[in-house]
Order: structure tokens, then sequence, then C-alpha cells
């Protein structure tokens, strides 16, 4: 009788601990200044909203908002996928004005990422879609974080949230340039996109809703490194505009100075500046 009165007494203490661990946590996450943190805060309101994978991140704010004269938020994270950021711009138009533009990197709809969607298990409770996404596609992941408060915040999304707990992340951009060593094999080198029909239909609800909205959509393809080859990228282009019925501003090849990249895939700050200059130039962005 009294082991079990001390098991049933360790199991209440565990339990509370671990619900007072999960509260205190989440309080982390709510009270950020990561980009996913302010969005449900209530703080992420803006003039032109960004959407892509790591690829998005080059939509600088900073530069952006200073040619611009309006107000950023980039929605852009390593890695995401459409059908994550559907549920995210749904939930941003839920809940703030109609932004003026919506410019989206298609190469979200590269492929599927089960474990970021994971990651966001710190935010599910604040998104009945975000919740119910991940129900759907990791209902084991789901139930672990009911059982387990603590469970929600053992993944890289909260990591962003304490690195970012007093520091913004608007500024946050791959800021290197790649070694002459490497850039010198950038035609040897090709990256394998794929091109999803389910990932592709995601993106299509995620324009229909901003444009439900009164939002203007532009769709793009960020830069890549000169001569650096990304295969499938003509088909991915083509099964875009056959579902939104917009056309996609390329800029794949836009940019030809070596030293504007960090890697193969992604424009440094030097080069996302030259960036900007061409989506201003083409009206993609608006000029001030």
């Amino acid at each position: 009788m009294k082991h079990l009165l001390w098991f049933s007494g360790f199991l209440t203490l565990l339990l509370a601990g671990d619900r007072l661990g999960g509260l205190l946590l989440q309080r982390q996450a709510d009270a950020s200044l990561f980009r996913y943190s302010r969005l449900y805060r209530g703080e992420a309101g803006a003039d032109l909203l960004f959407v892509g994978n790591s690829r998005g991140l080059t939509f600088y704010q900073p530069f952006i908002e200073e040619k611009t004269g309006l107000r950023t938020f980039n929605m852009s994270y390593n890695g995401l996928p459409a059908d994550l950021a559907g549920v995210l711009v749904q939930d941003y138009l839920d809940r703030y004005p109609a932004p003026k533009k919506m410019i989206v990197d298609i190469t979200l709809c590269d492929r599927s990422n089960d474990a970021l969607i994971a990651a966001f298990l710190p935010f599910s409770g604040r998104s009945f879609r975000l919740d119910s996404l991940i129900h759907s596609k990791l209902p084991e992941i789901w139930r672990a974080g009911r059982v387990s408060a603590l469970y929600r915040f053992n993944g890289e999304v909260f990591q962003r949230v304490l690195y970012h707990r007093n520091k913004t992340d608007s500024d946050w951009l791959l800021d290197r340039v790649v070694a002459p060593q490497l850039a010198a094999e950038a035609g040897l080198r090709s990256y394998d996109l794929e091109v999803h029909p389910d990932l592709v239909g995601q993106l299509q609800a995620l324009v229909d809703s901003a444009r439900k909205k009164g939002v203007t959509v532009e769709l793009v393809i960020s830069p890549y490194f000169p001569s650096f080859q990304v295969k499938n990228l003509d088909a991915l282009k083509v099964a875009v505009e056959q579902a939104t019925g917009l056309p996609v501003h390329d800029y794949r090849q836009a940019l030809e100075n070596p030293a504007f990249f960090g890697d193969f895939m992604h424009p440094n700050k030097a080069g996302a500046g030259a960036y900007i200059d061409l989506l201003l130039k083409d009206r993609v962005l608006p000029a001030e």
C-alpha cells in the first residue's frame, strides 16, 4: 500500500511539474519577438506580406521598409512547406487587416516537411488550423503533446523562440560569401527540386484565400547562384501558373555576381539588396 501511495504521489508531482514547466515555456513562446510569436500575439500587422521557405528570407525587411516606406511581415522559415504556409497565411488574414500585397516564393512547393510541422506544437494552442494540421498529419505527435505539456517545446521552432526572446528576427538572413573554390564548382552542382501536386494545390488555396480578401498576390522564383542548376524548376513554374492563373516572375538567373550569394541557393545581404531593387523596378514591390 505504501508503495502504491508513493508511486501515486510521484506521478502527481511529475504531472504537476510537466504542466507547470509547459506553462512557463508557453509564456516564453507568447512573449518572444520571434515572427510566429508576434503573429499570434497580434503584433504582425503589415502592408507587405512575404511567404517562402529559407529562400523567402531574401525578402530582407530592413531594406524593403527603407525603400518603400511600408510595414513588412515575413512569414518565411527554413524548409517551410506550402501546407504549413497556407495555415499561417489564413491565420494572418483572420487576425489582421488585409495587406496591400503578398509575395510568395513558389519553391515552398518543393517538398513536404512533417518534422517542421511537428515543431510548431508550441503554437498549436493559438490556432485551430495549426492544431488540425498537426493532428491530421502527425496524430502520434499530436497525442504526445496532449499527454505532456513539455513535449510541445522539444523542437527547433522553440529554439528560435528562445533565441529571439528579446531580439528581432526581421534581419534574419544568411550573410556570407561563397568561397572561390566552391564557386568554381557551381556548374557541376545541381539540386533536384520535387514537384508535388498536393503542395501546388495548397499554394493555390493560399493564393485564393488572399485574393478573396482583396490582397494582390505576386509569385516569384528568387535568384540562384550563376550556373547552378535546379532540375524541374520549369515544371514547377508551369504547374503553379496553371493552378493559380497568375504569372510567376522568374529571377532565377537575375543576379550574375557570385559575391551576391551565401551559398548556391541563397542570396546574401548584398544579393538581397540587388534583388529587391529588381523587384521594385519591375513593380513586383510597390515603389515609395
